[in-house]
């Protein structure tokens, strides 16, 4: 029996026909059978998709996972509950740290906090079990929001089988299909040509560039999604995790070029000591007194270090930076719809101009026929005005 966990418009993992509820009666009906679970999603609940890996590993039949293209988030989760794992060549793996949206006061974010470390825990839990690595890299691939290729997580242990499909898409299996029957000495030479690649197995190089594009695509998707900026004194940082050390930050959206090793401020007064890409040290901001109120006699007297003072530079150039980008979005923003207008106005004009025939005219009553526009002049004195308004 096959189960396939596909997303739709409207549903991922934990709802729909991605639901735990959903599962469970399908492996009802399989009723022991042996099942292959077809698996296409960009994640959803964590909570649903224990769930599901529980039914999978509680189902008396055998039961086999695959990964037809991308099984990221709590998708990689349910994957992991197959007594066998395929993975297609062209798939996608993906791990990340959980991630819940709320509000609320200290206590209540506190709380959500220990809740998610709880959550990772768990699913660290599953991924070690599978891969059988330790759990401080288990982790380290969670924080770092891992991305893996078919050939990257059968090396790490995710994975049991890389499907490679590519005798469907070429002549050699309806061959095979025709010299079955051949005496076995024949059938051994028919196999040797058959799995020489250099002749039979030719790769369908555009089915492989158009895998790979629309794969690109969905990772481009997912990099937005994560990714977060921190503005400073020396431009935007980009990253996908929160910001502290260790944490791996990048020039440009896409995450590919990493930041320049230098240090530097927050809009919030921190220093970031960052070294190839990296966040080695976060240096908290120091605290500013300056709103606090001084005696007469120390009012003019400076009690900051030369350090402070110069980290307090930084620190009001991150924010000028800040307010520049604001700024320049806000401009950008004006501009379009200024274009926008401009060509409103634009339109309305030649319209009025094309359905208008001046009285007394010789020009074609054609505009006559077309469709009148509901802001069409109607009276003699409407059409008196739009007549000056466009000087004819």
């Amino acid at each position: 029996m096959k189960i396939y966990l596909y997303d739709t418009e409207t549903d991922c993992i934990g709802s729909g026909s991605l639901s735990s509820a959903y599962v469970k009666s399908q492996l009802d009906a399989a009723a022991g059978a042996d099942v292959a679970v077809h698996i296409s999603s960009v994640g959803g609940s964590a909570f649903d998709a224990i769930a599901i890996y529980d039914l999978l590993k509680k189902y008396p039949g055998n039961v086999t996972t695959y990964i037809d293209a991308l099984a990221a988030s709590a998708a990689s989760v349910v994957a992991m509950a197959g007594s066998k794992i395929v993975m297609s060549k062209y798939a996608l793996l993906m791990i990340h740290k959980p991630m819940v949206g709320s509000g609320g006061n200290a206590d209540e974010l506190l709380k959500d906090v220990q809740m998610l470390n709880v959550v990772q825990s768990r699913l660290a839990q599953i991924y070690m079990d599978k891969s059988g690595l330790d759990g401080v890299t288990v982790n380290s691939l969670i924080n770092s929001v891992t991305w893996m290729t078919a050939d990257q997580a059968l090396n790490l242990g995710f994975i049991d089988v890389i499907e490679d499909y590519s005798e469907t898409i070429i002549n050699s299996a309806l061959i095979k299909k025709y010299t079955d029957t051949a005496p076995a000495v024949y059938q051994r030479c028919i196999n040797k040509i058959l799995t020489n690649k250099s002749n039979m197995n030719m790769d369908n190089r555009e089915l492989i560039e158009k895998t790979t594009s629309v794969l690109d695509k969905i990772m481009n998707f997912f990099k937005r999604v994560v990714n977060k900026q921190t503005i400073t004194d020396k431009g935007t940082l980009h990253h996908s995790g929160e910001m502290g050390e260790g944490c791996e930050v990048y020039q440009d959206e896409e995450l590919t070029e990493p930041a320049v090793t230098d240090t530097y401020t927050t809009a919030e007064g921190q220093q970031l000591a960052i070294n190839e890409g990296k966040v080695q040290k976060v240096t908290p901001a120091v605290a500013d007194d300056e709103d606090e109120e001084d005696l007469p006699e120390t009012k003019f007297k400076s009690t900051k270090k030369p350090g402070e003072i110069q980290n307090k530079l930084q620190q009001i150039k991150a924010r000028l930076h800040a307010q520049n980008t604001l700024l320049n979005e806000a401009k950008a923003a004006l501009e379009e719809a200024q274009a926008r207008l401009t060509k409103t106005r634009e339109e309305v004009k030649n319209e009025i101009k094309s359905d208008f025939t001046p009285e007394g005219s010789k020009r074609s009553s054609k505009a006559k026929t077309e469709t009148q526009p509901f802001f069409a002049p109607q009276s003699t004195l409407a059409q008196n005005a739009v007549k000056r308004a466009v000087g004819k």
